[in-house]
């Protein structure tokens, strides 16, 4: 059973919490005794109904708010597929949880207020999913009870959104009317809008087509952990393991160590603690190579007929994530799967504006979660690809190097 991350996102009261509780709720994915907690916590509600929103709003001050500040994780799982959810927040101030939350997706749900229609938020958030070149886009035009479900007003907005949509180049867009209070078009098909024709939100996230998302063109292999047992039996056992990052590899297939720059061939592969042919992306695997050749943990094994790119000279958008703002020349921790170098923040070209897209000058420091373009210096070269071909292979962390917290995530260019 394969496994879809997707984050929802939308300006503050779009009811994103609400959604995530209403799939959990009617897909009977809740437990009891949470179903019980939930009921003794929304027991002074007028209409005597549950909030379903609590299951999501985990932080004592997002009850207090009625709003989402952190990134919470939901899971659950229905017959066809497995998902984990991430509730990100629609306050501007929380852009870098925003960006954490979608990091990683296969899909983002743009959550659209039927009575406010596309937002400056939604287009910021549908910014977000383009830098971030998430593949799926669903638009859930959320509310509709309140507007008597009206067609009219999912036409209009199709229409808007598709605007933003072309502008941002987002190539997959789904578009869906729902109202998470009600239940309309989440699990079921409503009988409310007759003249809806498509599939309920359930269904277009247990159906969508995610093997595609994979790269397997272009072999990436990053050594997490050397093998050496050492022992009687495997004496002179030494094996690479790690993730494949992309593509495929293949027994006797010519590869390349980078960033040393040394030729071998693959003796063996194994995966589940078997010996195969052949390993693909995004299985764990071990390779053993045809020669003793010093390799450590950070080291890339790639075919030799297709080279990612390796440099110490990097160009990037950074997401700043610290209260403490960045100035260029700050040095830092560059984590880039699982290779980590010394770098420094070298020159800081424009900041981008995530409302616009437009390019703004940058004054003498980067805030808390501004996006710039700008230039790393690393002490050693690092193999990597753009973000845009391979994001696995093409995104990184900065870490502060005295209280290691990660200050910045990083898409190389």
């Amino acid at each position: 059973m394969d496994l879809l991350r997707f984050i929802t996102a939308g300006s503050v009261d779009d009811g994103k919490s609400t959604l995530i509780g209403r799939l959990l709720y009617d897909s009977k994915n809740i437990l009891v005794d949470q179903l019980e907690a939930l009921e003794k916590q929304t027991r002074n509600k007028s209409d005597g109904s549950i909030d379903l929103a609590l299951l999501t709003d985990g932080l004592r001050a997002e009850r207090e708010q009625g709003i989402t500040i952190d990134v919470a994780y939901r899971y659950f799982s229905t017959p066809k597929r497995k998902f984990i959810i991430a509730d990100a927040p629609g306050h501007v101030q929380y852009t870098r949880n925003m960006i954490t939350g979608a990091s990683n997706t296969s899909l983002i749900i743009v959550l659209v207020d039927a009575r406010q229609g596309v937002a400056e938020q939604t287009r910021r958030h549908s910014i977000i999913a383009s830098l971030l070149k998430i593949p799926h886009v669903v638009v859930a035009i959320n509310k509709m009870d309140l507007v008597n479900y009206s067609q009219d007003v999912f036409n209009n907005i199709v229409i808007d959104y598709a605007e933003v949509a072309k502008q941002l180049a987002l190539k997959e867009v789904t578009y869906i009317p729902i109202s998470a209070l009600k239940g309309d078009n989440i699990v079921d098909r409503s009988g409310n809008m007759d003249w809806y024709e498509g599939r309920p939100l359930l269904e277009i996230l247990e159906e969508v087509q995610i093997d595609n998302d994979i790269n397997l063109a272009d072999p990436r292999f990053q050594v997490q952990f050397v093998i050496r047992p050492q022992t009687d039996g495997l004496h002179d056992y030494r094996g690479y393991a790690g993730k494949v990052i992309s593509g495929i590899y293949k027994k006797g297939d010519k590869v390349k160590i980078l960033p040393a720059d040394i030729e071998t061939t693959i003796a063996k592969l194994e995966t589940g603690g078997k010996e195969v042919d052949e390993v693909f992306a995004p299985q764990a695997a071990v390779l053993q190579l045809s020669n003793d050749i010093d390799i450590s943990r950070g080291d890339s094994i790639v075919k030799t007929d297709n080279l990612p790119g390796s440099s110490n000279e990097l160009e990037v958008l950074l997401c700043w994530m610290d209260d403490k703002p960045l100035q260029p020349g700050n040095r830092y921790y560059l984590q880039h799967n699982s290779r980590l170098v010394r770098a420094v923040v070298r020159d800081i070209e424009y900041k981008l504006d995530v409302n616009s897209l437009q390019r703004q000058p940058v004054e003498d420091t980067v805030k808390l979660n501004e996006v710039v373009k700008a230039t790393i210096k690393t002490a050693s070269p690092l193999v990597y690809d753009a973000y845009d071909k391979i994001s696995l292979n093409g995104s990184a962390i900065l870490i502060d190097e005295t209280s290691n917290s990660t200050v910045a995530a990083v898409l190389l260019q």
